[in-house]
């Protein structure tokens, strides 16, 4: 779509063709695809965490219960209450043109872990900073309240939504996604914000709507903790995190291949609190370890970063699945 909005707009209308079986059947699907390349450990968003308890994931899974009250009020408890079947889960506001300050509000006090989009488009930056754009008309047609909009980033908004005296995240961990839209103001911000939250940065669904270029030099320095996902396959062409990295690669070709995997191995671990048990073959961690063919030893890291294939064999927690050489 040549618009944001109305690439929303098409998701809507695919989304209520489907009945919740179609959502089951969606998710399993995506488990198998995600095994295949290779994943062990993994941050789903899902909009209907009732189904979460019908749902035997294959792989480590950290339910984020997605959450929008645009056209009224969201559950953030009854969310909670069904996550809570999952051993790790948290709250996912989606973002700050469909969820309220008050509902980021309640769920940093229902969840110690939480993810959210922020400054993923240009019509959010103008939305919000502008009080203008397909977005904010879009927005604005189905009833929310655009009284925060104008004179504000999406950063500033999600920066400041606590409204309190200490700076947003001081006791909570948030992952936050995109961060593409960033302004001169907003990075005066990020140098003064506590360095608490990672960020997840998405390169072929940054790609897909051509965004504009992710500041990743400038967040690196400021010291955040950079992560590469997916996003979903409503803006990619499957769930390969190698993938991810090979795209990553080419944008920041300066950037070494042994960083490149810290970014889906090590950094994603810290950002999901697993940083003691995940992602580091170590005495005392979790036994997650996946083969791919190397035929240069001493270039291994470039070896794996340009992998492209399904991964035959992983061994999880100890247990082996599939062939591992």
């Amino acid at each position: 779509q040549k618009s944001f909005a109305d690439w929303i707009r098409a998701i809507n209308a695919e989304k209520a063709k489907l009945a919740p079986e179609d959502y089951v059947a969606s998710i399993n699907n995506g488990f198998t695809e995600v095994k295949c390349f290779g994943t062990t450990t993994m941050a789903n968003l899902t909009a209907f965490p009732e189904l979460v308890p019908q749902i035997s994931f294959p792989i480590r899974t950290c339910w984020f219960g997605e959450l929008i009250d645009v056209r009224g009020t969201a559950d953030a408890d009854l969310a909670a209450k069904f996550l809570r079947s999952a051993e790790h889960w948290g709250l996912a506001p989606h973002a700050p043109f469909t969820a309220s300050a008050e509902l980021y509000r309640r769920c940093e006090r229902l969840a110690s872990l939480l993810t959210t989009h922020i400054a993923e488009s240009h019509e959010e930056m103008s939305m919000f900073r502008d009080a203008s754009g397909p977005l904010y008309d879009f927005l604005k047609e189905l009833g929310r309240d655009m009284s925060d909009c104008g004179g504000k980033t999406p950063l500033a908004w999600f920066l400041t939504f606590r409204d309190l005296s200490t700076p947003l995240g001081m006791t909570k961990e948030w992952l936050v996604v995109h961060l593409n839209e960033l302004t001169d103001s907003d990075s005066n911000l990020l140098e003064k914000s506590p360095r608490n939250f990672s960020i997840v940065h998405c390169p072929r669904s940054h790609s897909y709507f051509g965004h504009s270029p992710f500041q990743f030099e400038r967040l690196r320095a400021l010291g955040f903790n950079i992560c590469l996902g997916t996003d979903s396959l409503a803006s990619n062409d499957n769930l390969s995190l190698f993938a991810e990295m090979r795209a990553f690669q080419k944008e920041f070709p300066n950037v070494s291949p042994e960083e490149i995997l810290q970014m889906v191995t090590v950094n994603p671990a810290r950002a999901l609190q697993h940083k003691g048990a995940l992602a580091r073959l170590l005495a005392g961690f979790r036994a997650d370890i996946i083969a791919v063919p190397c035929t240069k030893p001493a270039a291994a890291y470039e070896e794996i970063v340009a992998f492209d294939g399904a991964v035959e064999g992983t061994v999880m927690d100890g247990c082996v699945s599939g062939h591992v050489p």
